[in-house]
């Protein structure tokens, strides 16, 4: 089968506001699809002009609520839309429609003749928004009431096991076109590896309107075609991943896949995103995906999975860099120096010693800092909510440890030369000073403090931005990525990321 299409789907209220998205997107998309349902009422009636006012095949959907959609009115009003959208054909069929979506129990004999007079080919499709769809191989086959239907089904899994059976399944599934797609943050892995579904299109969202589906786990245009590479890739491509979870935002795919574009390599990083780490490993090894960078919460909880740790991950305690070998999954961890590397270069020192730091957090980042900041000379205090994980982190280094809170304000202003901030406080957030967006929101900065808050979006975090008021000097974890990453890149393919890049070993 060809390479799949990638489709954009259109929530716009107006004809014209989408028409401009599809030229503003053109060539990133090979379709697009009008989603009536989210058009304002007026302009529903107007529906049919809509494939001449844009240069792409298009697909005509109606969705109902119970399918994902916004289409609150009866079947009979749906059929008339319908009717409306695809009467009075053009000769050039480039203005007409050139699919048609319709749900698996929406047969109205008329609509499909017509649809097959014209030239439209019918999508028949099948959602369930709350849980998996089973036997896809045989749903599909009961759905192809002709040759000419493309059936397509979508699911919400409960979990990446669910989206590891999707592509189990699909494996033999190349005899027809179909769509196969996981929705949701666990299901997106289903949209960028789209062709190993064997699936005839993969469905992205504009930015400007991603909010109208949030949830159901469409990538942007640009970023599936100049981060994901999503044309180019082929059962050649070598498959690497970062996983963690609810890992909203990553930059791990486009350092990595920046780097495999420099050094001309056929590889891609995804993300592979999931609660449960064994999912992740297992889903991971049926993709013949050959390495993962391991984030947020699974730096420790990866560890027994493991038939193999470094010498110095076990002595951190966390594993951010896991590869697949004959034997199994071995694990190593870069955080440690990619955080040294940052630090260092962000305070223009060699050693820590003499200084008084403040570790808040007490996970599998802060377990790297740990290590680090032991290994440079510096005396330290660890801060966290439950104390109890603190005073383990803390013994293991001869450290100082107390719990988190406004009752510590005292002992973090006794170790606050340096305040090294590792916990997910602050991530995706606007910026602004929060309770629940600064670790250290009942602290007050005295600016002779220094701040390394490992978060990395926003570039300025809520604690960074408080501090730097106050006049300290801040820095977030961008470094701290950037060169961890290109640590991880080396153990992955064995070469260096690139001539901006120091050597690594």
């Amino acid at each position: 089968m060809s390479q799949p299409l990638v489709c954009l789907t259109l929530t716009s209220p107006t004809l014209e506001e989408n028409a401009a998205l599809v030229r503003k997107y053109n060539r990133y998309i090979d379709v697009a699809e009008l989603r009536v349902d989210f058009l304002a009422p007026d302009e529903q009636l107007s529906v049919r002009r809509f494939p001449a006012m844009v240069n792409v095949p298009c697909i005509l959907t109606i969705r109902r609520t119970a399918d994902g959609g916004r289409f609150t009115s009866n079947e009979m009003s749906r059929t008339m839309l319908f009717g409306r959208a695809l009467a009075f054909a053009d000769q050039n069929p480039q203005k007409n429609f050139a699919y048609v979506d319709f749900e698996e129990d929406f047969r109205v004999p008329s609509l499909q003749d017509a649809s097959l007079a014209f030239g439209v080919r019918i999508i028949r499709s099948c959602h369930d928004m709350e849980k998996p769809i089973k036997n896809l191989k045989a749903k599909c086959e009961a759905m192809r009431t002709t040759g000419y239907e493309i059936p397509k089904i979508a699911f919400m899994p409960k979990t990446l096991a669910d989206v590891s059976d999707m592509f189990r399944e699909a494996e033999s599934m190349t005899d027809y076109e179909h769509i196969l797609c996981a929705m949701g943050p666990l299901g997106q892995v289903s949209r960028i590896l789209a062709y190993k579904l064997h699936s005839y299109l993969t469905y992205v969202s504009p930015e400007e309107t991603e909010n109208n589906i949030s949830g159901i786990g469409h990538i942007d245009p640009v970023t599936l075609n100049d981060v994901y590479r999503f044309r180019s890739l082929s059962d050649r491509t070598a498959l690497y991943a970062v996983t963690g979870w609810p890992l909203p935002k990553t930059s791990s795919p486009a350092l990595h896949n920046t780097g495999y574009k420099i050094n001309n390599i056929d590889a891609l990083l995804l993300p592979l995103r999931s609660p449960s780490v064994s999912d992740v490993l297992d889903c991971a090894a049926y993709l013949g995906v050959r390495g993962l960078a391991v984030t947020v919460p699974h730096k420790e909880a990866v560890i027994p999975e493991l038939i193999k740790l470094d010498s110095e991950a076990e002595a951190i305690g966390a594993c951010n860099t896991v590869v697949h070998t004959d034997e199994g999954w071995a694990g190593c961890n870069t955080d440690a120096y990619g955080f040294q590397t940052a630090l260092l270069r962000f305070l223009g020192v060699k050693k820590l010693r003499r200084r008084r730091v403040a570790i808040i957090g007490a996970g599998g980042a802060a377990k790297a800092v740990a290590y680090v900041v032991k290994s440079l000379g510096a005396k330290a205090c660890v801060f966290n909510r439950t104390l109890s994980h603190a005073k383990a982190l803390a013994e293991r280094y001869g450290f100082d440890y107390a719990p988190l809170g406004p009752e510590a304000a005292k002992k973090i202003e006794k170790y606050a030369d340096i305040i090294i901030q590792t916990t997910s406080k602050g991530m995706n957030s606007d910026g602004q000073a929060s309770k629940d967006g600064d670790p250290l929101y009942f602290y007050q900065f005295n600016g002779t403090e220094t701040i390394f808050d490992l978060v990395y979006v926003p570039a300025v975090t809520p604690i960074m931005a408080r501090a730097s008021e106050a006049g300290c000097k801040t820095c977030n974890g961008a470094e701290m990525l950037k060169y961890q990453g290109y640590k991880q890149f080396k153990i992955f393919t064995g070469i260096d990321y690139g001539a901006d890049c120091e050597r690594l070993c």
